[in-house]
This record gives C-alpha cells, sequence and structure tokens, in this order.
C-alpha cells in the first residue's frame, strides 16, 4: 500500500497507466484518486491533460485484459471461487459482486462492456462476465476504450477545473465531494437512456401487434 501512496505522489504518464491498470483489476483502487489529480497538474503545466487521459485509458484497456484473460481462460468456477476465497474479500470481491456484474451483461448484452465503465461498482468488473461469455476480445476492446476514455475524460475535466479555484490541501476533498455528484448525474444519465430504450421498444412492439 505504500508503494502505491508513493506513486500516487509521483505522477507521470508512466505512473498513471500502472495505477490505472491496477484499477481495472481486482484490486480495489479508484481512479477518482489518479485522474483528477493528474489533470490538477496538467492545468499547472507539469503535465499534459490529453496525454493524461490517454495513459489513463490505456492502463484500464491493460487491466480489463487481465480480467477478461482470467474469466475467459480460467472459467466461472474459478472466478467464483476466488472471490469467495479470503483473497478475494482482500480485494473487496465477493461471489454477489461478480453475478451482479454478470447480470447486467446479461441484460445490456455486449455494450454493457461500454455503459459499464461509467457505472460505480460495475467498472472494474464487467470485463470479467465479458470474458465468461467469450466476447470477441477486438470489440471487447473497443468499447472498453470507448467507455473508459469516457469516464477518465470526465475525471480529467473534474480535475483541470477544481485547479482554478482548489489549493493543492484542499484537493482531495473537493474530488470526493464532485466525484459523487459525477456518479449520480452518470447513475441517472444511464437510467434515462435504459428508459428510453425500454419506452421505444414497447411502443414498437404495439405498433407491430396492432399492424
Amino acid at each position: 500500500m505504500n508503494i502505491l501512496y508513493s506513486l500516487l505522489d509521483n505522477l507521470n504518464y508512466g505512473t498513471i497507466l500502472l495505477l490505472m491498470l491496477i484499477e481495472s483489476t481486482f484490486i480495489p483502487f479508484p481512479s477518482e484518486v489518479v485522474v483528477p489529480p493528474a489533470a490538477y497538474n496538467a492545468a499547472a503545466g507539469e503535465l499534459n491533460v490529453f496525454l493524461v487521459v490517454l495513459f489513463a485509458t490505456i492502463g484500464a484497456d491493460l487491466g480489463a485484459a487481465i480480467n477478461y484473460g482470467l474469466a475467459y481462460y480460467l472459467g466461472r468456477p474459478f472466478i467464483y471461487r476466488f472471490a469467495n476465497s479470503r483473497w478475494g474479500k482482500l480485494c473487496l470481491l465477493n461471489q454477489q459482486k461478480i453475478e451482479k456484474s454478470e447480470k447486467f451483461f446479461t441484460d445490456h448484452g455486449v455494450t454493457a462492456t461500454l455503459v459499464g465503465r461509467v457505472l460505480p461498482a460495475i467498472r472494474q468488473l464487467i470485463s470479467i462476465p465479458a470474458g465468461l461469455a467469450k466476447m470477441n476480445f477486438a470489440k471487447f476492446i473497443l468499447y472498453t476504450t470507448i467507455g473508459a476514455g469516457v469516464w477518465n475524460g470526465i475525471l480529467a475535466t473534474m480535475g483541470w477545473y477544481l485547479h482554478s479555484f482548489v489549493p493543492k490541501n484542499q484537493l482531495d476533498d473537493k474530488i470526493t465531494e464532485y466525484s459523487e455528484y459525477i456518479k449520480i448525474f452518470i447513475i441517472s444519465a444511464v437510467l434515462l437512456v435504459c428508459a428510453y430504450f425500454i419506452i421505444r421498444a414497447i411502443i414498437k412492439k404495439r405498433k407491430t401487434t396492432i399492424g
């Protein structure tokens, strides 16, 4: 854990990539403590904000690919056994979380890989059901890149914006505060989109039945 704190205190493109790789695997490590501070530093002229988003997204892709590969090759019994093990619990995993991510993937199809990357509690685990379902890897990486890129772009925008009025010693508290607003907004937006498609499908079905 001390190593992680040391990396957070020395954010550069390499440490951003490594930390976001860790964040996208089983290890519980929030992207909110990586991308916004890096973007904050970019606003101060220490980094390039576009490269921050790029390397964060590459790291997310690599971490997601690890989860995908483990699920693809080791299968459901191993994944569930690990989730219920002592090591799984140390990673804040359990069978319920894996089942939740599988249900989300089943309900929303392959696009769940894209949408899931911006949803709390689903983001790090959505690559597991994709691997279990043996989703096409190229499509998996494409959707993961888009979803992770959008999420990292949102976090980077927040960090850049906070630089204009938040002192560095207050940054962590403000990131926590604004992250909650962002999560509420994203969840609300996803629910509205899902409701739109459900209503659209119902209307289309009724028209077909009447016709």
